[in-house]
């Protein structure tokens, strides 16, 4: 089974990333449910903003969507700036959300469906929970199953101050509890997936729809 963590801060490799941390954190307890880890830091890539899942041009977001497809549980992780997600996170949203014009040739379905979503979040300010709805009904737009409590974030006080790593985020009850119900719940239901996957015809559904518009 693979997670994949798709960390939109807005700084680059290698300066140090809260974000990161918390996702690192994640990891090593997927690792312990003998679940495989993969960490892509978006900036670090040449990904173009588009409505397409490739834009030409050196755009390096179809490399990225590929391992999007090969993973069981996709967790999307972003910093809070301003009181709402990252700028980074929002073109991931964007591409990903392009995905779901290529249907699957027999039942209609999203590469994303048949997936986990999830969310990390970190920032000292407030937004964290607003964070995470529009990530969490994002990648359920586009075809995640998103298992209940799906989500953990850690926030400081509010204004300039110590972010996760600097304020030992690491040790925060609330946000220690969260990450292990996210982990334990997205793997439980990967497992349920990979043994019984959704099955529902797109195509067909679509079809009824269209003829009963016209009726």
């Amino acid at each position: 089974m693979k997670a994949l963590f798709l960390n939109c801060t807005l700084k680059k490799s290698p300066v140090t990333s809260n974000t990161e941390a918390l996702i690192s954190k994640a990891v090593s307890l997927f690792k312990e449910l003998g679940v495989e880890s993969k960490v892509i830091r978006i900036v670090d890539h040449q990904v173009a903003f588009g409505v397409t899942s490739d834009e030409g041009n050196g755009d390096e977001w179809p490399t990225i969507l590929a391992e999007i497809k090969q993973s069981d549980i996709l967790i999307l992780g972003s910093p809070i700036w301003l009181g709402d997600k990252s700028s980074v996170c929002k073109m991931v949203i964007e591409r990903i959300d392009a995905s779901t014009s290529e249907q699957d040739e027999n039942t209609g379905q999203y590469p994303l469906y048949n997936k986990i979503g999830g969310v990390l979040v970190t920032g000292n300010e407030d937004g964290a929970k607003k964070v995470c709805a529009e990530v969490l009904f994002s990648l359920n737009h586009s075809g995640c199953t998103i298992p209940p409590n799906a989500m953990a974030y850690w926030v400081g006080e509010a204004g300039p101050g110590p972010s996760y790593l600097d304020a030992e985020g690491d040790k925060h009850l609330f946000t220690n509890k969260n990450l292990r119900f996210l982990i334990s719940n997205t793997v439980y239901f990967a497992k349920l997936i990979k043994e019984q996957p959704i099955t529902t015809n797109l195509h067909k559904l679509t079809q009824e729809a269209e003829q009963e518009s016209k009726g």
